[in-house]
């Protein structure tokens, strides 16, 4: 084959996959979403220091968004975070935006929950749209219980909401 035709041959190859996406360009991979980890705060004023159990559940619940989307076809991408919590309220927005837009994320998950009383805690979950600056993803959850099962129902509805916002990969 002439050196000619081979660099056709080449040149053809490439505008084929520009054209139509090969499987490593971003046409044909799954979106890229990074989740936080998730504020708690506990004004219930019960007695009993719980802090230890409501980081665990809090931890989980975002375990939980990330293997669930991860499960669905999205790429879960880790935010690099300096803290020990890659959250909005220990980084601020803006730290936790750059996080994102570093490790290669197209979608930042974030937000928190709070215990009002013994029984009902409520949430804040967003999901920015990082390549268009846009809020995809703007909702508020209650739930009631401090179980580990309570953390898992809202969690399992938090990511019911997240893959109708996110698009599908």
């Amino acid at each position: 084959m002439g050196r000619n035709r081979k660099a056709l041959l080449a040149a053809l190859a490439l505008l084929t996959a520009a054209v139509m996406g090969s499987p490593g360009s971003a046409a044909g991979a799954a979106l890229r979403v990074a989740v936080a980890d998730f504020d708690y705060s506990d004004t219930s004023g019960e007695p009993r220091d719980q802090a230890a159990e409501h980081a665990a559940r809090v931890g989980a619940f975002a375990g939980i968004l990330r293997q669930s989307l991860a499960e669905g076809g999205y790429s879960v991408v880790p935010l690099g975070c300096p803290e020990s919590a890659c959250s909005v309220g220990s980084l601020g927005p803006d730290a936790l935006v750059a996080a994102a837009r570093k490790a290669g994320a197209r979608f930042l998950v974030y937000g928190g929950i709070h215990k009002m009383s013994t029984l009902i805690q409520w949430g804040k979950v967003q999901a920015v749209d990082l390549e268009r600056d846009k809020l995809v993803l703007d909702r508020s959850i209650t739930f009631r219980g401090d179980t580990d099962e309570a953390f898992r129902r809202a969690a399992g509805f938090v990511v019911q909401e997240l893959e109708a916002a996110v698009p599908k990969p």
